[in-house]
């Protein structure tokens, strides 16, 4: 199989290295040119304009999970349109009491072309595919709910 990367970048920028007195601001970069800013989360302090890993996490099972479903459509004869998600992360303790992101709730929509149509036991069984075969989501477990629109 293949390996994919990024590379990190951070540099204190405080006389000293305290809690609470830091940046976590840093830069992800991708493809060795696209650079990401991100931080934290808001609620621990982060730049609310940067991205956070938790909503990295989010547009990672998200993409892979649409990218997934397009494949099978294609394979199935689907003329998909336009997709559309929204995914929320949420963080919270998990059984062993550690923070996590607990769960995340997607809640895909999906548009045809014109004239065709699936049933709604149709899509979400594609949807179901889609979550079983997805790269991320096999990697998260149980931890991912789809809400199909």
């Amino acid at each position: 199989m293949s390996d994919i990367s990024i590379d990190l970048h951070w540099h204190r920028i405080e006389p000293e290295l305290k809690p609470g007195a830091y940046t976590a601001e840093h830069t992800v970069q991708l493809n060795n040119g696209y650079d990401v800013q991100v931080d934290a989360a808001p609620d621990y302090g982060g730049d609310p304009s940067c991205t956070n890993p938790e909503q990295a996490l989010a547009s990672a099972l998200s993409s892979c999970h649409m990218l997934t479903f397009l494949a099978l459509a294609a394979k199935a004869g689907w003329p998909v349109a336009s997709y559309h998600d929204h995914v929320v992360a949420h963080l919270g303790k998990n059984p062993k009491g550690k923070m996590s992101v607990n769960r995340l709730d997607m809640h895909p929509v999906v548009h045809f072309d014109t004239g065709f149509q699936v049933n709604d036991a149709e899509l979400a069984q594609m949807q179901d595919r889609a979550h079983r075969y997805c790269f991320i989501a096999n990697t998260l477990a149980d931890f991912v709910e789809i809400n199909v629109h």
